[in-house]
């Protein structure tokens, strides 16, 4: 028979199991890579999934500048609200290729709300699945919209500026929400 303290570790190697799992899905060192696709990882790990889409982010290298980007605007808090809420997660490549200065611009305190406008424009109130996404235009947190297609096997999204992001990776669940990875930084419509 296991004391407590035997369970609350057997339940933290669960958790971090799951974590390495979801963590895993997340990295891949080609941009050509297939999108990959986690259905849940409940089904995949003996314990459910406890990490908000902000601890997921925090977790992996390749988001480290939207981490930043989230908690200097204000927004970690948030984001590891109840939700549900999908984020279009742009990588820290997506970042790289702004022009040069623009994200240590955005950073400042002085641009919080662009910064924040910006992030919110990557995120989509409720839980959107990848065999839920549709084409069409897509209402954002931010209010504004971005224009989902389909072209061949890959999901593009056309942001407020005319840039084009693709979907690289798909259904990272957590526990209020669910990540989609994108190749490049959404710009809502100019006011």
């Amino acid at each position: 028979m296991m004391n407590n303290r035997s369970k609350h570790l057997v339940r933290a190697i669960a958790v971090l199991a799951t974590a390495g799992i979801v963590l895993g899905a997340c990295s891949s060192d080609s941009k050509d890579a297939e999108p990959t696709t986690i259905a849940s990882t409940e089904t995949t790990a003996a314990a459910p999934v406890e990490q908000t889409i902000v601890d997921i982010a925090a977790g992996n290298a390749d988001f480290s500048t939207l981490v930043a980007a989230v908690k200097a605007a204000g927004l970690a808090e948030t984001l590891s609200g109840e939700g549900p809420f999908t984020v279009f997660a742009p990588t820290n490549a997506a970042f790289e290729a702004l022009p040069a200065g623009t994200v240590d611009t955005l950073l400042k305190p002085e641009n919080k709300q662009q910064l924040a406008d910006i992030l919110t424009y990557h995120a989509v109130a409720g839980k959107v699945l990848a065999s839920d996404v549709k084409p069409g235009d897509v209402a954002t947190v931010n209010g504004a919209t971005f224009a989902i297609s389909i072209e061949g096997s890959d999901v593009i999204i056309t942001d407020g500026q005319g840039n084009k992001a693709k979907v690289v990776k798909t259904d990272i669940i957590g526990s209020n929400g669910v990540i989609h990875v994108i190749d490049t930084v959404l710009l809502p419509p100019a006011k």
